[in-house]
């Protein structure tokens, strides 16, 4: 069963001073041991990219790409894919979860995938399981 990465935990695996980065670090040596397919899509890639280049600055984002994105499988977001997150989005009627996010949840229901490699509780809140556990 492969497993959803967000930015939470890509950025948190970047970032030493970040609260959940051993938390991160540790997962992500411990999925190593019993190898497990991790799966994205490109706009958690965008956001992440972004992110880190902002705050944490250019080699930072070089590593993002070039250590930990190669072991990552990056699908493109088809449309109808969008257009259920756009509706989500426009539904909840909140400004708290991101489009980002809910075609995060949307491809991982599409994808029958049950477990985020994530520190963002929105995904619990969706029900899918979280990892690590903190």
């Amino acid at each position: 069963m492969s497993v959803f990465v967000d930015t939470s935990a890509l950025y948190a695996l970047l970032d030493g001073d970040d609260d959940d980065h051993r938390a991160a670090t540790d997962y992500l040596a411990s999925l190593a041991e019993a190898p497990t397919p991790l799966v994205t899509h490109d706009y958690v890639v965008v956001e992440t990219s972004a992110l880190v280049q902002r705050r944490l600055g250019m080699s930072s984002a070089r590593r993002l790409h070039e250590r930990v994105l190669p072991a990552v499988d990056v699908a493109t977001v088809a449309r109808e894919v969008r257009d259920a997150a756009v509706a989500a989005l426009l539904a909840a009627d909140r400004r708290g979860v991101s489009l980002v996010d809910w075609v995060s949840f949307e491809m991982m229901r599409r994808r029958e995938l049950d477990l985020a490699f994530a520190f963002d509780e929105d995904f619990a809140r969706q029900g899918f399981r979280l990892a690590p556990t903190t």
